[in-house]
């Protein structure tokens, strides 16, 4: 079995997500896709984060139609930080030796890789996939050089369909009262209004004047 890993905080999870891991799943010929809202991501302490149970819940509703894509909990439910190192971990112990994994990055992520905790652990525990993405640069070849080494060669570079589509830009849109049709599954879109999820600030200037 071949499992791809896709982590991040999904604050929300959007098309862009969905179109990454797709042209991840085909290219790469993987059984099965992940992903893996983050508890509490330690690169984004201080500031705020929509609560796990309601970017879990967005992340299940948002690969509910594809077979590949599955949703899990698994950081949610771990207490502390969440660090990558810990989630392959974990995957290694449950799913065993022989099933190879795939961890899925943006290019801006690939390039920081050495400042996660236990870099040269991630890279033992999995292959790593860098994904561009609109407006993110692709690393240096020196810096690229070093993570295949780190690597042992188990590194590849995609370079798919792109959507510029941020999770910051669908809280700001949804925050000022904008359209977000077509950037996030519908379901998902639902769910924001339902939940009045990323209105705050709108309604606190307004309260403010």
């Amino acid at each position: 079995m071949r499992t791809g890993v896709l982590g991040g905080t999904f604050d929300p999870v959007h098309l862009g997500h969905l179109m990454i891991a797709e042209e991840a799943r085909v290219t790469l010929g993987l059984d099965e896709v992940l992903f893996i809202p983050a508890g509490q991501p330690y690169f984004k302490t201080g500031q705020p984060v929509s609560e796990a149970c309601h970017r879990l819940a967005m992340v299940e509703l948002a690969v509910a139609s594809n077979l590949h894509f599955t949703a899990s909990d698994m950081e949610v439910r771990r207490p502390g930080p969440t660090y990558t190192f810990d989630t392959l971990t974990e995957l290694r112990k449950r799913l065993g030796g022989a099933h190879e994994l795939f961890l899925i990055l943006g290019m801006d992520s690939l390039a920081d890789l050495d400042r996660w905790r236990r870099p040269g652990d991630i890279v033992a525990l999995s292959a790593v996939v860098g994904f561009a993405r609109p407006g993110a640069d692709v690393p240096d070849e020196e810096t690229l050089e070093r993570i295949r080494g780190q690597a042992q060669g188990r590194l590849q570079l995609l370079y798919g369909p792109l959507v510029d589509i941020s999770a910051s830009e669908i809280r700001r849109r949804v925050a000022e009262g904008l359209s977000i049709r077509y950037t996030v599954p519908e379901p998902v879109e639902e769910y924001i209004h339902r939940h009045r999820l990323y209105k705050g600030n709108a309604e606190a200037r307004r309260e403010a004047v």
